[in-house]
C-alpha cells in the first residue's frame, strides 16, 4: 500500500470514529440535555428561587397569551417560557391574536397591549407585563393554599368589601378571593373587639363620624400590633384622630396634577403616578396607577412608627399654594417585641381599588402588591431584573486599524502560505 493510501486510510478511520462519537453525543442530548449560562449574571438561566418553585408545582401550568400577531413581544416571552420548561415539562404556553379573541377580550377586559393569563389547579393569575419576576410570583400565587381574613370596618357609610355599586370594593374583594385571601365586613358597635383572625383592618373613608367606642377598639387594636390600611378622601374629617395618632396630617383640598393631559385625562383631578420609590410595595413596579381626586398626606411628627412615603406624584402636582412632588402614600413599620413587624399604609385615595376605577392601567396590580406587604406575603417579592453588562463594544482608532488591517490582508495571506504548505507536503509523501 503506497503511502498516499495509507495517510488516506488512516484519515478516513480517524473521521469515521469523530462522526460516530458527534453522532452518538447528539443521541445522548435528547435523553440527557445539559447547557452551561456562561453571561455575566447567568442572563439566561432563572433565578434559584423560580426553579425552587417550580418542583414545587405537582400539576400542568397552561400559560395563554392573548398578544397581538404582529407584537414584537412574542419572542421574548416565547424565550422566557422556554427557561421554564427547562425544570417543569409540562408548563405550555398558547399565543392568541385579541382581535379574533373577542369574548375573551371582555371576558378577561384586556388592552390594546394584550393580557397573558396564568392557569394552575382550576386558578387563573392575569399578567400584564410578562418577566421572571411576575410569573414566578403568579405561580407562588396560585400554589399558595392558606387563607388570610381582612376586615373591612363598616357602619359609617364606608365601600362595601362585596359591594357592586361604583363605589364599592366588590371587584377588588373578588381579586383577593382568587388569592385565597377572605374578606369580611366589621361593625365595631356589635362587636367588643376586633376578631383575632384579622391580618389586616381596613378603614375607608367613613362619611359619619365613628363613636369614641369605636376610635378606642382601633387605637388598642394597634396597640397591640395590628395592621392597618387606612383609606381617606380629600376634606375626609373622620380619621383626624388615627391619623394624628399615626403622626401624619392630610393637607385641605384635593390635589390638580398637570401633567394628566399627558396621558390623556382632561380632568386634572386625576393624579397620576408613575415613579415609585424603592419600597417592598412597589419595588419593580413598571406600569402607571391612577387616583381620581386625592388627598396629599404629611408626615408631621416622630411616632414609634417607622414612616415612608412610597407614592408621590409627578412634579406638576399642586394642591393651594403647595406645588411639586407630593406626598399621596405613606408606609409605616414598627418592629415588635415577639420578633414581627407591625405594617400600616395610609394613601390618599381610596377610589382608586373602587368598581369604577380598578381596571385602569396599574391599580389592582399596585392593590394587590400592598395588600400583600400589610398581611406579610413577603414571599411575593421582587426577582431582580438581570440586564446584559457591557452590551457596547469601544474599539479606538488604532484597535480599528489593526483589525482591519489583520482581515484584509494578513488572514488572507495566511490561508494562501496553508495552503501552500499542504500542497507542498502531499507532494514529498
Amino acid at each position: 500500500m503506497s503511502k498516499i493510501k495509507k495517510f488516506f486510510y488512516k484519515r478516513s478511520i480517524l473521521f469515521l470514529l469523530i462522526g460516530g462519537v458527534l453522532i452518538a453525543l447528539a443521541f445522548l442530548t435528547q435523553y440527557y440535555p445539559a447547557q452551561t449560562d456562561i453571561t455575566a449574571n447567568a442572563s439566561n438561566t432563572l433565578s434559584d428561587r423560580s426553579q425552587k418553585l417550580l418542583k414545587t408545582l405537582d400539576t400542568p401550568v397552561m400559560i395563554v397569551a392573548y398578544i397581538p400577531m404582529a407584537s414584537p413581544t412574542r419572542q421574548p416571552i416565547n424565550q422566557l417560557i422556554k427557561r421554564y420548561q427547562q425544570h417543569k415539562y409540562d408548563l405550555s404556553i398558547i399565543f392568541k391574536d385579541p382581535q379574533q379573541e373577542l369574548a375573551a377580550v371582555k371576558k378577561f377586559n384586556i388592552g390594546k397591549q394584550g393580557l397573558i393569563i396564568v392557569k394552575y389547579k382550576g386558578r387563573i393569575e392575569k399578567i400584564t407585563f410578562l418577566d421572571e419576576s411576575s410569573l414566578t410570583n403568579a405561580l407562588l400565587q396560585l400554589s399558595s393554599s392558606s387563607e388570610r381574613w381582612i376586615s373591612f370596618l363598616t357602619g359609617h357609610g364606608e365601600r362595601y368589601a362585596s359591594g357592586k355599586a361604583n363605589f364599592d370594593l366588590g371587584l377588588f374583594s373578588q381579586a383577593l378571593a382568587h388569592r385565597q385571601i377572605k374578606t369580611q365586613s366589621l361593625d365595631l358597635v356589635q362587636i367588643e373587639k376586633i376578631p383575632d383572625n384579622t391580618a389586616l383592618l381596613v378603614l375607608s373613608t367613613p362619611s359619619i363620624p365613628l363613636l369614641s367606642g369605636e376610635i378606642n377598639l382601633i387605637k388598642n387594636y394597634l396597640d397591640k400590633g395590628g395592621n392597618l390600611l387606612l383609606l381617606t378622601d380629600p376634606d375626609d374629617r373622620f380619621l383626624t384622630e388615627i391619623l394624628q395618632k399615626l403622626g401624619i396630617s392630610q393637607h385641605k383640598g384635593s390635589i390638580i396634577d398637570n401633567s394628566s393631559g399627558l396621558y390623556g385625562i382632561d380632568d386634572h383631578s386625576f393624579v397620576l403616578v408613575s415613579d415609585y420609590n424603592r419600597h417592598p410595595i412597589t419595588k419593580g413596579m413598571k406600569t402607571i396607577t391612577v387616583y381620581p381626586q386625592a388627598a396629599a398626606l404629611t408626615i408631621t411628627q416622630k411616632t414609634e412608627f417607622f414612616a415612608e412615603p412610597f407614592l408621590k406624584t409627578l412634579d406638576q402636582a399642586q394642591i393651594n399654594k403647595t406645588k411639586g412632588s407630593l406626598t399621596v402614600g405613606i408606609a409605616l413599620t414598627r418592629n415588635l417585641k415577639q420578633g414581627t413587624q407591625q405594617r400600616i399604609a395610609v394613601l390618599g385615595d381610596g377610589d382608586f381599588l373602587s368598581n369604577t376605577f380598578l381596571g385602569n392601567v396599574g391599580n389592582l396590580e399596585l392593590g394587590l402588591r400592598l395588600f400583600n406587604w400589610l398581611i406579610h406575603d413577603d414571599q411575593f417579592i421582587e426577582i431582580p431584573l438581570k440586564t446584559a453588562k457591557d452590551k457596547q463594544l469601544i474599539l479606538s482608532t488604532f484597535s480599528i486599524a489593526i483589525m482591519g488591517f489583520g482581515f484584509l490582508f494578513i488572514l488572507p495571506l495566511s490561508l494562501i502560505a496553508i495552503g501552500f504548505f499542504i500542497g507542498y507536503r502531499r507532494k514529498n509523501l
